[in-house]
C-alpha cells in the first residue's frame, strides 16, 4: 500500500481489536468500501438534515430538531469510516478541538430542548451555532486553516 498523508490503511483503533491491527481489518473492508461508507454517511446525513430543514417549513420543529440532529451526528460518524471510531474519539477530545466538540454536542442537543420546551425559534439559532461549531471542528484537521479564517474575520 502506498504511504502518504492519505494512508487510511494505517489507521488503528484499539478499541475494537485491542492490538495495533488496522482499524478495519477484522470487517475485512477495504480503502475504497471504508471510502464508501464515508461517502454514505455523509450523504445520508445531508439528506436527513435537508428532510428535517423541509420539516422547518411545514411547521414540524420536534420534526426538523430530530432529524437536522441525527443527520449532523451521521456525518460525524462517515469520518470514523476514515480514520477510525477510536481514533476519532481520541481527536475529538484533544485540546485543540475540545471547544468545537463540546459546543457541537451541546448545539444538538439544545436543538433538541428548544423544539419541545424553549421558543421555537431558538431551534434555528442552535443550528447556526450547530453549523459554526462543525465548521470550526473540521477546520481543525487542515493546517492553518483557522488562522487563515481568524485572519479573514479579524480575529488574527
Amino acid at each position: 500500500m502506498p504511504k502518504g498523508w492519505f494512508n487510511i490503511d494505517e489507521q488503528t483503533d484499539d478499541i475494537i481489536f485491542g492490538g495495533n491491527k488496522p482499524a478495519f481489518s477484522g470487517l475485512g473492508l477495504t480503502r475504497y468500501q471504508r471510502l464508501g461508507g464515508f461517502a454514505l454517511c455523509f450523504a445520508a446525513g445531508f439528506g436527513v438534515s435537508l428532510l428535517g430543514a423541509i420539516m422547518l417549513f411545514i411547521g414540524a420543529t420536534g420534526a426538523f430538531a430530530t432529524l437536522f440532529g441525527v443527520g449532523t451526528i451521521l456525518s460525524l460518524l462517515g469520518t470514523g469510516f476514515l480514520i477510525g471510531f477510536k481514533t476519532q474519539l481520541e481527536k475529538m477530545f484533544k485540546p485543540v478541538r475540545i471547544v468545537a466538540t463540546v459546543l457541537l454536542f451541546a448545539s444538538v442537543a439544545m436543538c433538541f430542548v428548544s423544539a419541545f420546551v424553549l421558543p421555537a425559534i431558538l431551534c434555528i439559532v442552535f443550528v447556526i451555532i450547530q453549523y459554526l461549531a462543525y465548521l470550526w471542528y473540521s477546520l481543525s484537521y487542515i493546517p492553518y486553516a483557522r488562522t487563515v479564517v481568524k485572519s479573514w474575520v479579524g480575529m488574527a
